[in-house]
């Protein structure tokens, strides 16, 4: 197994191929899927969204961090924040370009932002959003809202929150890893 401080553009896939076979079977948060599931959904739904390869492929990836963050995984006991965006986006960066990171450093910020923005959106995050969103600094301030707004790729950002959101559906059908492991490779590609 290639450690993360072995990550090159040419190995980086097979290292998140690695993660998701090893550790995509775990409980995502008592959702009724896995994490694997999740991401994939998410994939899928950015996909049959006719989104781009690089927002298909920050779909798939937005949630890597729980497996590659030093604080572990998320649970509903957790009292502090774990980062995970921040740990899934210190991972990627040298390999993939800025709008993959961004939708995964800041999934988490979309969430907040949304609950400041669209009153029907909080009501329609399940309990463990909800539980993490109150960890994660609750809805954003208006301040806190015009400073996101201006971010460069604030579309895609939002639109993965949505997919992330929606990805929680048991037993929905979708492509494996290793189905989309040719387009996150050509996603790489693109940043060199």
């Amino acid at each position: 197994m290639t450690s993360a401080a072995e990550l090159t553009h040419d190995n980086v896939v097979a290292f998140l191929q690695d993660i998701f076979d090893r550790r995509g079977d775990e409980e995502y948060l008592g959702e009724p899927v896995t994490m694997a599931q999740h991401m994939l959904q998410g994939a899928h739904l950015a996909e049959i969204a006719n989104e781009s390869e690089a927002t298909i492929v920050a779909t798939l990836l937005h949630d890597i961090g729980h497996f590659t963050s030093e604080f572990g995984m998320f649970s509903m006991q957790d009292t502090e924040d774990r980062f995970h965006e921040s740990a899934g986006a210190s991972v990627l960066e040298p390999f993939f370009p800025a709008l993959v990171t961004d939708c995964v450093r800041y999934h988490v910020d979309a969430k907040r932002y949304l609950c400041a923005t669209d009153p029907a959106y909080l009501n329609q995050l399940s309990e463990a959003s909800i539980h993490s969103l109150n960890l994660q600094g609750g809805p954003m301030t208006s301040d806190e809202v015009q400073t996101f707004e201006q971010k460069p790729n604030l579309a895609s950002i939002v639109n993965v929150r949505k997919y992330d959101d929606a990805g929680k559906v048991a037993n929905m059908r979708t492509k494996t890893f290793t189905d989309y492991a040719s387009m996150v490779q050509r996603v790489v590609d693109s940043s060199r």
